[in-house]
């Protein structure tokens, strides 16, 4: 089925791609003495001594991609990867309603598509300065409703499949499918657990090594989509 072999190879570029680009971006912060006294020269800020941010949250990702030249890696990266999300979503949108014998805009392509808008325009304005409340107020919220739309998204379009799952026994591995199940209640409940802290003043270690992994997190329904599908001709 064309709709599956599009949506297998779409699901492996958005998992690799920003996975790799974020630890790129650590890399050049971490390894900054590398470009000194080149066109690369890391900006100070985007500096810092060696790291695992996943266990110490030493560092944001925001600030080991938002400064020259991480910026070059990381803003590229996560615009291609939201023109790629849009492409997902409307072929899985396509593909629930030739399995199911419908014609609807389902939510779950409604949710996709508006987190990838999110993610381009945090992509854009990461690293600009405008000395601002309401601007930062602004990045947040756009941050914020990226998140939430994925995990919407994610979360109908697992339910999705599961309402499907007899009529499509032959098509995808069923352990994957509760693999899939798991990751996106486990990715909502660690978010809502997460708000009294997150408001709070403090705990940024905390905070920074549950946004390095809660990212690998969101990603890897990707790469569990390309394990959920079994391989058409």
């Amino acid at each position: 089925m064309k709709e599956i072999a599009q949506i297998r190879g779409l699901s492996l570029w958005i998992f690799f791609i920003p996975l790799v680009a974020i630890n790129l971006c650590l890399f050049i912060s971490i390894n900054y003495d590398l470009f000194e006294n080149t066109l690369l020269s890391v900006d100070q800020i985007g500096k810092t001594n060696f790291s695992i941010p996943y266990l110490d949250g030493s560092l944001s990702i925001s600030r080991a991609s938002r400064t020259y030249p991480q910026y070059l890696v990381f803003k590229p990266s996560m615009i291609f990867t939201a023109i790629l999300l849009f492409f997902y979503w409307k072929n899985n949108n396509k593909l629930i309603n030739k399995l199911d014998g419908t014609n609807f805009n389902y939510k779950f392509k409604i949710f996709g598509i508006l987190s990838a808008i999110f993610l381009i325009i945090h992509s854009i304005f990461l690293g600009i300065k405008f000395d601002i409340q309401i601007y930062k107020l602004f990045r947040r919220l756009v941050l914020l409703l990226f998140i939430i739309f994925e995990i919407i998204a994610q979360g109908l379009l697992v339910y999705s499949f599961y309402k499907l799952r007899v009529k499509i026994k032959d098509l995808f591995n069923n352990y994957v499918l509760y693999l899939k199940i798991f990751l996106v209640s486990i990715l909502a409940i660690i978010a809502l657990l997460s708000v009294p802290i997150l408001v709070k003043e403090g705990n940024t270690h905390f905070k920074h090594a549950l946004e390095w992994n809660y990212f690998v997190g969101v990603i890897l329904f990707y790469f569990l989509t390309r394990l959920f599908w079994k391989k058409t001709t």
